[in-house]
């Protein structure tokens, strides 16, 4: 999948977490790895938080603060067009992921090989 240049530039997704949160450590092991190399970490490159830890300045929540750990948030300008609670394994969250950014205006085409190699990335 390609993400156009524009919203490259646009959108990044949160991940706050936690020490010993076993959800971010299978999170970290199933995707996080790859996650750089795939048309959406492209796209929505990731900073990690720490759940307890003070938002970054120029980041705005639409929604309550995070409570569950891992929680994705992905921000269009700085600002939440949607989240992602909990990790429920690696193709439950591509998919989720994939939804956020279409419905924030990401444009995707077909996958590429390297993308399609990822855990839980299939080809059409």
């Amino acid at each position: 999948m390609v993400a156009t240049a524009a919203a490259a530039a646009q959108f990044q997704l949160l991940m706050f977490e936690r020490d010993g949160c076993s959800y971010c450590r299978q999170w970290n092991e199933e995707i996080g790895p790859a996650y750089p190399k795939t048309a959406e970490g492209r796209a929505a490159p990731l900073q990690r938080l720490d759940i307890n830890a003070p938002l970054p300045q120029g980041v705005t929540l639409t929604a309550r603060p995070p409570v569950f750990t891992p929680t994705f948030v992905l921000l269009s300008g700085g600002t939440e067009v949607g989240r992602i609670e909990g990790y429920a394994g690696d193709e439950f969250f591509w998919v989720f992921l994939e939804r956020l950014l279409h419905d924030a205006g990401w444009s995707l085409s077909k996958p590429t090989d390297e993308t399609s190699s990822v855990p839980g990335r299939s080809k059409p």
